[in-house]
């Protein structure tokens, strides 16, 4: 082990000049700081030094372990400092671990990693199959979200007679949302023998998922001017009046063209503030996209590309088998994926296509 390499790499003076000019800011903030962006920083740097301390002290146990072998010829002591050197280098590699993954956590933060988010799927080619499995997944993300104590709560649906989705949006409110789910956008696809398919051939259906950071007012104005809102009666599978008032709300946004609409409440005023969200989202959405594509560094429409990807993820029901093809890895346990059990898949998927960005940049 390069113990001087490993004082080069790791002083900690800097750090800790950095970490305590940010609990100054912190505890004397100011209007107009953004506060968020401030606390951010300082769990950076506050984790930062305490593994760059460990190292530093682990450095010291190795030295005086050296030391002892260099100078002691007691065989028990000798044995410990061995010992010391070999617990010490296990330590030292952990902690480089544990830094390397902070630096990489924080090089692909978003902005919007914090932000509750609009789930949005749609039924793709497959027919009533690729509608069941739009329904399952949106049944997969609703459990996932209750796991992990965030709120969901659908903004628009179209239901088919067979009881699955042909289109299904939603918003899931909570911490870091968007982290989690952001690379969860764009084609999912399912390999399975239907229900209905008597030979027994498997069937190809897919369905397109897209995970939308939530807007606020302050981040998107719209003027009402800009805007249409059209009010009807809400209405289900087949055609089945739902209710007897104009309760369904869609608005049209001009500029862009972009219509949303919303019919899940009795309350028009309710539909009208949901779609009123969905549009905000859209817009910030498209927002985000031009800025990225706009920025010289690639690295923000490499993920945007990423997140936007065709044919993301395979869903093997005969070899038990989800593939994710932008990681190049599988995992076999699907019954508990689609039930919900999504933890460990989205966080090989992050970690994946961050070291992957990271190798593009080198």
């Amino acid at each position: 082990m390069d113990i001087q390499m490993l004082k080069t790499n790791y002083q900690i003076e800097e750090i800790k000049t950095k970490k305590e000019a940010l609990e100054s800011k912190m505890s004397n903030i100011h209007n107009g700081e953004n506060m968020s962006q401030l606390s951010s920083d300082l769990n950076y740097y506050s984790q930062l030094y305490f593994h760059t301390q460990s190292i530093q002290n682990s450095i010291k146990k190795y030295e005086e372990a050296e030391n002892i072998l260099k100078e002691s010829n007691d065989k028990e002591l000798i044995e410990l400092a061995n010992q010391e050197i070999e617990d010490v280098e296990e330590k030292i590699k952990e902690e480089e671990e544990s830094i390397k993954k902070l630096k990489i956590e924080r090089e692909f933060t978003d902005v919007d990693d914090n932000r509750s988010a609009i789930l949005e799927i749609r039924a793709g080619a497959g027919g009533d199959e690729a509608s069941l499995f739009a329904a399952e997944l949106f049944n997969m993300y609703k459990n996932f979200a209750l796991k992990n104590g965030w709120e969901i709560q659908i903004i628009d649906s179209s239901v088919t007679e067979g009881g699955g989705y042909k289109e299904v949006i939603a918003h899931i409110n909570g911490k870091n949302v968007f982290k989690k789910l952001k690379y969860e956008s764009g084609v999912h696809r399912v390999q399975r023998v239907p229900v209905t398919e008597s030979s027994g051939r498997i069937h190809t259906s897919t369905a397109s998922v897209a995970i939308l950071p939530e807007a606020k007012e302050i981040d998107i104005q719209i003027n009402p001017e800009d805007i249409r809102i059209d009010v009807m009666r809400a209405s289900g599978a087949g055609g089945q009046c739902v209710n007897r008032t104009d309760s369904a709300v869609r608005i049209t946004h001009f500029e862009t063209g972009i219509v949303v609409s919303c019919q899940e409440t009795k309350h028009q005023a309710q539909n009208k503030e949901k779609a009123m969200a969905l549009l905000r989202s859209r817009l910030y959405e498209k927002k985000r996209q031009e800025e990225a594509d706009k920025r010289s560094n690639m690295r923000s429409s490499q993920i945007g590309g990423g997140m936007r990807a065709e044919k993301i993820r395979t869903y093997n029901f005969p070899q038990n088998r989800i593939t994710d093809h932008r990681v190049k890895k599988s995992w076999h346990n699907i019954e508990e994926v689609l039930s919900g059990d999504l933890e460990k898949l989205t966080n090989d998927v992050i970690d994946g296509i961050q070291l992957e960005l990271l190798k593009n940049e080198k």
